[in-house]
């Protein structure tokens, strides 16, 4: 399955940036993985930015009104859009305003990392790396201890 990366900007933080390209160099042996980072000068520019990018992909918007996943359950879900046809998927983070209501509505679901607010930059780092410890447990492998 495809999994398409949509972040507003890129990691800016030398800490972020190393994350984000080691997990997302891990992520590539299990998923073909676009990553498209778009712009704008306001949230619903790059509300309109995030939705060109994800296209018809099924878009998954990190929100913190969206639910939880375990990294079971995230794992779980993977899996279960994969074995129903969808062959691509679309994750975004947006700018520091989030995500405009009309995006949201638009969403196929919206993901919470959690309660506590994240940096952007961070948010990318743990996006992209529970997208590769979700697939590492789908493939039975021992990264994920419980």
């Amino acid at each position: 399955m495809r999994l398409h990366l949509i972040t507003v900007g890129e990691p800016k933080l030398a800490y972020a940036r190393a994350g984000w390209d080691e997990y997302e160099k891990r992520l590539r042996r299990f998923h073909k993985v676009q990553v498209s980072r778009v712009q704008g000068k306001t949230q619903a520019l790059e509300s309109v930015a995030v939705a060109r990018a994800a296209g018809r992909a099924p878009l998954i918007l990190l929100d913190p009104r969206g639910g939880q996943f375990s990294s079971e359950g995230l794992s779980a879900f993977l899996e279960a859009q994969a074995l129903g046809g969808a062959g691509e998927l679309a994750f975004a983070v947006g700018g520091p305003d989030g995500h405009t209501d009309e995006l949201r509505g638009a969403a196929t679901r919206l993901w919470s990392l959690g309660e506590l607010t994240l940096p952007h930059d961070l948010a990318m780092v743990v996006l992209v790396e529970a997208l590769y410890r979700a697939s590492s447990i789908h493939a039975g492998e021992p990264y994920h201890r419980g």
